[in-house]
């Protein structure tokens, strides 16, 4: 079975579960190893990226490719 069948099958099977403390035991078990796997995969930047990063913020910033919080904020509210 592939993952994609596997992953409907999942999906049927716990459309059926009509227990609440077995939906949120199963939330909480997602939710923790998601965590997990997330922490796991999560590496920090060499100081060379970093320093790449700096160097386009401030290239963004001297070309004009900034928004500032307010107009940000106004945008949002508009993709209702």
């Amino acid at each position: 079975m592939n993952l994609e069948a596997r992953k409907i099958s999942l999906v049927q099977e716990f459309l059926r579960i009509d227990n609440e403390e077995i939906i949120s035991a199963l939330e909480n078990v997602l939710h923790k190893i998601k965590s997990e796997n997330f922490d796991e995969n999560l590496k920090p930047m060499s100081l060379d990226q970093f320093n790449d990063e700096i160097d386009k913020a401030i290239d963004d910033e001297a070309n004009d490719r900034i928004i500032n919080i307010k107009d940000l904020k106004n945008k949002i509210q508009q993709w209702d």
